[in-house]
């Protein structure tokens, strides 16, 4: 699992070892292969082999149990996306927890940081003055001090302040300068990276996010404030990576299931995808194979960020076929798989991979594990989801 293009040249999936169990399933559902989603895990410590702390992102999975595997495998805290992410990963101890999105509600601010056993134990960002005046209120509100992170924008121009710009410096000074709050350092996303094409592209996109982040820190440094941390966060800059001389913490988050994007960008082959759509064929046409799934689960997302490299919404790949079907439109509750070759039977069990398992994920109420042979169906309980109902099988 060297995670270069060479895997790529492996261009298959092969289900007589992979989401083992799928065909089984009596209903459409959202599947994990354990084996695999483990190998994820642990492959992503081994990469970083402790050059920077690993804080993941768990708005690709959100689920309680896959964040206790992450934390065992070395995780040293947690990033998430929601308040009610971080609340959650903080009622189960999974802490620190760094809520990297710009909050507005003072109210929402003081409420997470009663909700952790230390103050530090939750981390916010801000890219505005309007940002720092809310962690203030907060801070105020709650009776301790709110850790904030600057977001620094390196490229992706959506959350993030232009470190060429006077506001970096005056955003790092209200926050560094309030007895309310505790600059944790800067904080990045390069979500560009997701447009880039190739790991060469990406590759030059994680150096350029470096050089901006370790340049701003000396920036600030040089100012007389003094900046604890840097943190970056991306799969693909991760897989891809420039190196991490000067970083202390990275925050990826899509690695664990990874999904079609990653294998058109060359980051990962098809047997390194640990989530799937388990379905089946319900009717067939002249032109179509259809699926009992559609935009309601696979969602209408062609690939991270809007960026895509397809006009496709998935691979359905069937047991004793060699090559996938695309899935060439999406109705909300039917998947439109273009025929080529002989027409599957009405019955025939499809496994879909998504182009972005993010909001696959989120929107499929629970996701059902395939463990094996030994093992081949279990279920996730109730508790293990953050916001999602839980699936349980007999």
């Amino acid at each position: 699992m060297t995670g270069t293009r060479h895997d790529t040249e492996i261009v298959g999936l092969d289900l007589s070892t992979r989401f083992r169990g799928f065909d089984k399933l009596r209903r459409p559902c959202v599947v994990i292969d354990e084996a695999v989603l483990q190998d994820n895990i642990d492959e992503m410590v081994a990469r970083i082999a402790g050059r920077a702390a690993l804080h993941p992102h768990i708005k690709t999975h959100k689920s309680l149990e896959i964040a206790r595997m992450q934390r065992q495998a070395g995780a040293a805290g947690f990033t998430a996306a929601r308040p009610y992410e971080a609340a959650m990963l903080l009622r189960d101890g999974l802490f620190p927890v760094t809520l990297a999105y710009p909050l507005l509600d003072p109210l929402t601010i003081a409420t997470l940081l009663r909700e952790a056993a230390d103050a530090a134990d939750i981390r916010f960002i801000a890219d505005s003055l309007a940002t720092v005046e809310a962690l203030i209120a907060g801070s105020r509100q709650a009776g301790r001090p709110a850790t904030a992170f600057m977001k620094v924008d390196v490229g992706l121009h959506r959350c993030g302040v232009d470190p060429d710009s006077r506001t970096a410096l005056d955003v790092a000074a209200a926050i560094a300068g309030c007895s309310d709050l505790r600059l944790a350092g800067l904080l990045s996303h390069a979500g560009h990276a997701y447009g880039a094409g190739t790991p060469v592209g990406i590759a030059e996109i994680a150096a350029s996010e470096r050089s901006i982040m370790t340049t701003m820190r000396r920036r600030l440094e040089h100012t007389g404030i003094a900046v604890p941390c840097l943190s970056i966060g991306s799969t693909p800059t991760l897989v891809s990576n420039d190196g991490f001389e000067g970083i202390d913490e990275v925050r990826p988050g899509n690695y664990v299931f990874y999904d079609l994007t990653a294998v058109r960008l060359g980051l990962v082959a098809r047997n390194r995808l640990a989530l799937g759509v388990a379905a089946q064929i319900v009717s067939v046409n002249a032109n179509y194979a259809i699926a009992n799934v559609g935009s309601k689960t696979l969602s209408s997302d062609l690939g991270a960020h809007g960026t895509s490299a397809t006009k496709t919404f998935g691979e359905a790949w069937m047991i004793g076929r060699d090559s996938p079907l695309a899935v060439a439109k999406l109705s909300e509750e039917h998947a439109f798989l273009e025929l080529q070759g002989g027409a599957p039977a009405v019955g025939t069990a499809v496994l879909i991979l998504p182009n972005h398992a993010c909001p696959v994920a989120n929107l499929s109420g629970g996701m059902v594990v395939l463990g094996g042979a030994d093992r081949p169906v279990r279920d996730m309980s109730v508790e293990g989801f953050i916001g999602n109902a839980a699936t349980r099988l007999p």
